[in-house]
């Protein structure tokens, strides 16, 4: 979810070792939510679940793209959300409603055979649980990565900490990032590499995207406020529909036009039913915190008792990742341990 800046904005291609020895503070929730979309049965359009009925594709997804970080020499902190905004309710609701809808045409899809349909409606009614949440807690922390807990938006508290120094850059899909300030984002970190089209026999390569801030706002020729204000138009996390009729180079046109909101509201037809002045306030003021990013020891043993007895992963699959992430991530001495529990 979250504004769509495309069309407006070009972002800068990159390959994940640009970003070696920086930190990135990881939106947490949408990371989460690719890999509960994309790691699915191609047939039944199932999440990848272990024996108790537990869904484990989050899971898999974190650990590799995780070790792929590190790898790579880029340091990941993964940011969770916290509580958001009362009025944010509304729009929790509606995509509840929209995911229920979601699983009532993958069963039908599933009924009439429909792959496509299957796949599409399945990832679109992703649900993220609280067991989901606190796995995924549990497995960075024993793979010795870092992971905060945000007062409220991941985002915010991710654009904080790049705006703080403690961080080179927000990483997210959404465009929201932007809208609380971040100076630097990149996209594409969970879903980088080949991936097929939907609807198509086709594959493109995806490669992770810088965008500044800076050379945003110089492009389009606004300022931090104008931005936010073209995002409500577009539609944002908290009015997702904008304004009807209004797509982003109509919202650029009519944000030059109209500077300031008191200016613009005369000019569109706001339906949300949270004032457009409570939102825009929201992303220039948002709960945010000053943290120490906390630094986990690796724990070898917990994580593959986590994952291979807990979680039912093949600990003949794992070892070559777990061997790789030892040799990243173990202190010369600790190898005979890991050879005794592999």
């Amino acid at each position: 979810m979250g504004v769509n800046l495309s069309g407006l904005v070009e972002p800068q291609k990159i390959q994940l070792s640009d970003l070696a020895g920086k930190t990135l503070a990881i939106d947490a929730f949408n990371t989460l939510y690719q890999f509960l979309s994309i790691i699915r049965d191609r047939f039944t359009g199932e999440p990848l679940r272990n024996s108790k009925g537990q869904v484990t594709s989050h899971l898999s997804g974190l650990f590799y793209r995780t070790l792929h970080f590190l790898e790579a020499g880029v340091q990941p902190v993964y940011v969770f959300d916290g509580k958001p905004p009362e009025w944010k309710r509304a729009v929790s609701e509606q995509r509840t409603q929209i995911r229920q809808e979601a699983e009532r045409k993958w069963q039908a899809a599933l009924q009439e055979g429909d792959l496509e349909a299957v796949r599409t409606y399945s990832q679109a009614a992703s649900r993220m649980t609280p067991d989901i949440i606190q796995s995924a807690k549990t497995l960075v922390e024993y793979m010795g990565v870092s992971w905060i807990q945000a007062p409220s938006e991941g985002e915010a508290q991710a654009a904080a900490m790049v705006n703080a120094g403690q961080a080179y850059a927000s990483g997210s899909q959404d465009w929201d990032s932007l809208l609380f300030g971040a100076r630097r984002m990149v996209k594409n970190l969970a879903i980088s590499g080949r991936r097929k089209l939907p609807g198509k026999e086709k594959y493109v390569e995806i490669q992770p995207e810088l965008i500044e801030l800076s050379a945003v706002l110089h492009k389009l020729e606004l300022t931090h406020d104008q931005l936010i204000l073209l995002g409500l138009l577009v539609g944002t996390d908290y009015n997702p529909t904008g304004v009807r009729g209004v797509g982003p180079k109509t919202a650029l046109k009519l944000v030059r036009e109209h500077k300031t909101l008191a200016s613009l509201l005369p000019h569109i037809q706001w339906d949300s039913p949270i004032p457009m002045e409570e939102i825009l306030f929201f992303f220039k003021n948002p709960p945010s915190s000053v943290v120490d990013i906390p630094k986990p020891p690796f724990q070898q043993h917990k994580l593959l008792t986590f994952l291979c007895d807990e979680h039912e992963f093949s600990e003949e699959r794992l070892q070559p990742a777990v061997k790789k992430l030892a040799e990243l991530k173990v202190r010369p001495g600790l190898g005979s341990f890991f050879q005794q529990r592999l």
